[in-house]
């Protein structure tokens, strides 16, 4: 697990807050623990992480904290605990945007192995968003000409049927094709295309 994200513990029991905290930390896990939604809140300078928080706690649940936290646009993943599970309870937490649901009492290794997930799919998260617009960035690069052939590229059309939509000759379509190959760093065109599809719309 990667030993730089922060764990935000958040339950209003001191007793299972330092336990979660102390089962983080064995993990090679920084635990940081809140004894309510408000409190984690109410944090100056709170660094991003991962929050594990119970469902049942006074002036705010652990789910109004998920919504309240999707409604602000954050995208920290919200796993919550609850010894007092049931399906509308399940529902309404994936509707308030919690990534995990856990009864307790639950083993150690259960709740180590969703924050595992949790983590790994935030890192894949982060690493498409990183190489998608890196992509954008290099198509930003093109001239408008050579963005017309590349585009045509991607549909698949032949260098001739390019040179012909565009009104130029076949060798000037190759030449542009070089140079947006050699900006964009793609070794092939299958290379290329990955990467225009990649960037999505408007890269």
């Amino acid at each position: 697990m990667p030993t730089d994200t922060i764990i935000h513990v958040i339950d209003d029991d001191a007793a299972v807050r330092d336990s979660i905290a102390f089962l983080l930390e064995t993990a090679d896990l920084t635990a940081r623990t809140y004894e309510s939604a408000l409190a984690f809140l109410a944090e100056p300078d709170r660094p991003a992480g991962c929050i594990v928080t119970d469902v049942r706690m006074p002036d705010m649940t652990g789910l109004e904290l998920a919504r309240r936290l999707r409604d602000s646009g954050s995208v920290e993943p919200v796993i919550v605990i609850t010894g007092h599970a049931d399906v509308p309870l399940a529902i309404e937490a994936m509707r308030a945007g919690v990534v995990d649901f856990i009864e307790k009492p639950f083993d150690d290794e259960v709740l180590l192995a969703s924050i595992q997930r949790v983590l790994d799919q935030a890192s894949k998260a982060t690493s498409a968003d990183a190489e998608r617009r890196e992509f954008a960035a290099r198509l930003d690069t093109l001239s408008p000409r050579e963005r017309d052939v590349v585009d045509g590229l991607v549909k698949g059309h032949a260098n001739k049927v390019i040179a012909f939509d565009l009104g130029i000759s076949p060798r000037t379509v190759e030449v542009y094709r070089a140079n947006a190959m050699t900006k964009m760093q793609a070794g092939s065109l299958s290379e290329l295309v990955r990467m225009v599809m990649t960037a999505g719309p408007g890269g």
